[in-house]
């Protein structure tokens, strides 16, 4: 029987806005199993990262339960949520912004040490940074840095040592390489790669590119405008996709091979509003395999093989 360490079940985040109710999350649902990888890909403003904050409560959802070994975490008090929130930690995308730029590395990844009252202690903190930053690949002598004094590749290797300063079990991996080079972008997945292997901790990895959690994760979500459309093995997502969203992401993958000829597949049509939307598929309008049960009803996310689920009308006439 699989170990199921992180199970959501219809998630929701809405949002009030002038011109009604903005269904950033609408109906999320998904198990991740301990020690695993989910990525969970789609283009911007999909919901991606309000699904992970979510998760932790660092925004509450609108409705839905998650279970964090089993305990449902919404039915928490902030205050026994910040104390759950010590196994379950997040890693931002940008790791200037998410960096007090007026601590220096020791103060930045100490903070959560001495804010949950782990450690008081000044020599404890400094060995323990110096242990933190020895893991994650941070040379001790950048101790006393700021932040402004360090490329992109440092900063994000902070913001690692401040998530497993508390050692959590379940870590969401906000975008956490988009905004570095390629080659620092291989570093940092190998790190926490490496990591995941000898601390056996389990990620919710999110991300807008498909090529990256390629050899990174171990099963793929793909969302369009607060929905999941397509969850499965990444072996099986890449292999064998049903659902055209998913197809056109993957057809958007740069091939290493120049000389094997790609056929790209350019959506076309507007994007439909998340803003009340209408029952109905929301990539109907930019699909190009849409009928009419496409646009009476919204398709929902169901297991067509075993462990591949897909929310669409005509994925086996594809």
């Amino acid at each position: 029987m699989s170990d199921v360490i992180l199970d959501v079940r219809h998630l929701k985040k809405y949002f009030s806005t002038p011109k009604g109710m903005l269904h950033a999350v609408d109906d999320v649902s998904f198990t991740i199993e301990r020690g695993k990888t989910l990525g969970v890909v789609g283009e911007s403003g999909c919901g991606k990262s309000t699904t992970g904050r979510s998760i932790l409560r660092l925004i509450n959802p609108t409705a839905g339960e998650v279970f964090f070994e089993g305990q449902d975490i919404t039915k928490l008090t902030e205050r026994e949520m910040r104390s759950k929130r010590k196994e379950m930690q997040i890693i931002f995308q940008d790791p200037f912004s998410s960096l007090d730029p007026r601590q220096t590395v020791l103060q930045a990844i100490s903070e959560p040490l001495k804010f949950n009252k782990i450690m008081t202690n000044r020599y404890d903190l400094e060995d323990r940074t110096l242990q933190l930053m020895r893991t994650v690949g941070l040379a001790e002598r950048l101790i006393n840095t700021y932040p402004h004094e360090l490329d992109g590749g440092r900063r994000q290797r902070i913001g690692i040592a401040r998530a497993l300063s508390l050692n959590p079990k379940f870590i969401v991996c906000d975008e956490p390489v988009s905004a570095l080079d390629v080659s620092i972008q291989a570093q940092i997945l190998n790190l926490l790669e490496k990591l995941q292997d000898e601390m056996g901790l389990t990620y919710m990895f999110i991300t807008h590119d498909l090529a990256v959690v390629n050899h990174f994760a171990d099963d793929i979500a793909v969302m369009y405008l607060g929905q999941l459309v397509e969850k499965a093995s990444a072996r099986e997502i890449f292999s064998h996709t049903l659902h055209p969203y998913s197809k056109a992401l993957l057809s958007a993958i740069p091939m290493p091979d120049t000389r094997k000829k790609q056929e790209r597949i350019i959506l076309k049509g507007e994007i439909s509003s998340p803003v009340e939307p209408k029952d109905e598929c929301r990539f109907a309008k930019r699909c190009p395999f849409a009928t009419e049960a496409c646009w009476a009803k919204s398709p929902e996310l169901k297991q067509v093989e075993p462990n591949h689920f897909v929310a669409c009308h005509n994925y086996d006439k594809i």
